[in-house]
């Protein structure tokens, strides 16, 4: 691809950067959601224009800060990541010399407060029987299920194949796409005869919880940006609030891990994290934790 010149469009730099050797050593599942957000920055209006329609040596902080505050009405996570994704093209061109400046980091951010959201067990409950009252709805309930037993991402459940499953000997053995660490974990009774059931109707194709209707001859995962909007139809469904998501119930399993008296050390032989720090994002303070920790210390004094 030829060099863009520092008067090329926003549009050519995020194309220059997605045809780079930079962004080919990324993972795949990290191209592809750079991807969906590098067209998201350039289809942001600005001033009567899309962003991607502006010229690099015409582009002002304003600008980049309108593009922000259109990004927040989204979200505060992906105004700042868009912000990222879109720094990293720009500084892909400066390796270049195409540009010299970077007039993305004057853009003041906002930060992100940590997400402390969990499921109750009753919520789960209710959420899996009316997903699994419904063929339709069926593949969601198992990625809820999976994602809230095994305490795992929910990338990960969507695209999970059959041959990570053992279903004799009720073991599950992943390897996590975000770091590619390796867990191995039991699978519950409940869970087992689900996935059994599963097996049956889907077990000729490759993923354990497809779209239940095939897309163009084929059945393929849940797209990424399309399950939360089925997961809101099964809360809807089951009049549980729309403050519970998907991303949730991995915080929610680590929370009942460590009231039910397991360790750090213990927990990340589930999630996976190569140390136990990475575990403070799932920390939540609860009053059955606290009860436990305040009686913990009563049966010391009494010793």
């Amino acid at each position: 691809m030829d060099i863009p010149k520092s008067n090329a469009k926003v549009s050519q730099i995020i194309e220059f950067y997605m045809h780079s050797e930079s962004f080919r050593r990324l993972k795949n599942t990290t191209q592809r959601d750079y991807a969906v957000h590098l067209v998201a920055v350039m289809n942001t209006p600005v001033e009567g224009k899309d962003l991607g329609e502006y010229r690099c040596n015409k582009l002002k902080v304003r600008h980049l800060t309108q593009a922000y505050e259109h990004w927040l009405t989204v979200g505060v996570r992906t105004a700042n990541y868009r912000k990222a994704v879109l720094s990293t093209a720009w500084k892909n061109a400066m390796r270049f010399d195409i540009l010299v400046t970077n007039p993305i980091s004057s853009v003041k951010t906002l930060s992100s407060e940590p997400r402390r959201v969990v499921w109750e067990r009753d919520q789960i409950v209710t959420f899996l029987n009316v997903a699994y009252s419904d063929f339709n709805f069926r593949s969601i309930g198992l990625i809820v299920h999976m994602a809230y037993d095994w305490g795992q991402r929910v990338g990960d459940m969507r695209t999970l194949t059959w041959d990570s499953l053992d279903l004799e000997g009720c073991q599950l053995d992943l390897t996590q796409s975000k770091r590619n660490a390796e867990v191995h974990l039991p699978i519950s009774n409940d869970l087992c005869q689900m996935l059994q059931q599963q097996k049956e109707d889907f077990g000729f194709q490759k993923y354990v919880a497809p779209k239940p209707t095939p897309v163009a001859g084929a059945y393929v995962p849940y797209p990424k940006e399309q399950i939360y909007v089925y997961i809101n139809r099964v809360l809807d469904e089951a009049k549980l609030p729309r403050k519970l998501t998907a991303m949730d119930l991995r915080r929610t399993a680590v929370k009942e891990m460590m009231e039910g008296g397991a360790d750090l050390l213990t927990a990340i032989q589930v999630t996976g994290h190569k140390n136990i720090a990475s575990l403070k994002n799932y920390q939540v303070n609860t009053l059955s934790g606290a009860t436990k920790a305040l009686a913990a210390r009563g049966n010391k004094t009494n010793e």
